[in-house]
């Protein structure tokens, strides 16, 4: 980008999903925020977003695919956010691809965050750093600093804790029952498992040399669990069907985050079927890096 000629757009550029391969919540701190570990693990399955400039600072959102999206979403809360903390006077036409499911435990909508400010930051030529922009996001979600971030992580404290990890190149199915299940519900539920052993990285590391943790991915899902799923299957239990098909897959399922879709490990090639007709069922693949990683300097 030149001053002689100004970025005008960016097309297609993708959001991720994420997957929690685990999700301990280790106590409950005064204030009532619950405190977690977990892996957040990048997956290329994505929304896509398409980007404008208008000069007038206006800012718009137009759904590019059937769906029922708040006016104010995140994404046109993270333009605003994005005004707010620089004065900058641009603003942006949004054009937004969903084919990630809503209330399914993957960030979605913390994804379309983080990739409309790492984008802005880009399009309105600001320059700000990835701490700064991961400051701003986490005003909008306690997910959004991750996508930012732009790595795999180790996930502690409220979740604003990360710790870079590398994971090893893998394969996955996710399905989302047409259920939801609400998170305050979820964590509020006198039900819920809130005293799971603090675990270490060095617990769940193939080899800890490297300046990010390299994670062994299957002690990963043998030794961790996801504490919500629980209190999630008894106010939805289509997520209990879901792990059951899984089973009869042959294959170990468990729920991401907290929402409703499950996930297993794809060990090898495995022709999936018998699922429900009303379930979203995708094949995925974990990420090294966010595509965006390199949009954003240190």
């Amino acid at each position: 980008m030149t001053r002689d000629a100004p970025l005008r757009r960016l097309l297609d550029v993708p959001a991720p999903a994420k997957l929690n391969l685990f999700l301990h919540i280790t106590g409950r701190r005064a204030d009532g925020y619950h405190l977690l570990q977990s892996v957040f693990m990048l997956i290329d399955w994505c929304d896509h977003l398409h980007f404008e400039l208008r000069t007038d600072g206006a800012i718009g959102r137009e759904d590019l695919t059937p769906g029922h999206l708040p006016a104010e979403d995140l994404t046109v809360r993270a333009a605003r956010a994005l005004q707010q903390a620089t004065g900058c006077r641009l603003g942006v036409h949004i054009g937004l691809e969903k084919r990630l499911p809503a209330e399914a435990g993957m960030g979605g909508g913390s994804s379309d965050a983080a990739t409309t400010l790492l984008a802005l930051n880009r399009l309105w030529g600001l320059g700000l750093k990835r701490a700064q922009l991961a400051a701003i996001g986490l005003q909008l979600g306690a997910d959004v600093p991750f996508f930012i971030g732009g790595r795999n992580a180790w996930v502690e404290g409220v979740g604003e804790r990360l710790t870079a990890v590398s994971l090893p190149a893998a394969r996955f199915v996710v399905a989302k029952p047409a259920g939801g299940a609400s998170t305050q519900r979820i964590f509020g539920s006198p039900e819920l498992k809130r005293d799971t052993k603090t675990a270490t990285i060095q617990g769940f590391a193939a080899n800890d040399s490297r300046e990010d943790a390299l994670l062994d991915l299957q002690k990963i899902l043998d030794l961790g669990h996801n504490d919500l799923q629980p209190v999630a299957q008894a106010l939805c239990p289509e997520v209990g069907l879901c792990i059951q098909w899984l089973q009869g897959q042959g294959l170990q399922g468990r729920m991401t985050g907290s929402g409703t879709a499950v996930f297993a490990h794809l060990p090898q090639t495995t022709s999936l079927t018998g699922a429900s007709g009303d379930w979203t069922v995708r094949e995925c693949s974990n990420m090294d890096v966010h595509p965006l990683l390199d949009w954003c300097t240190d």
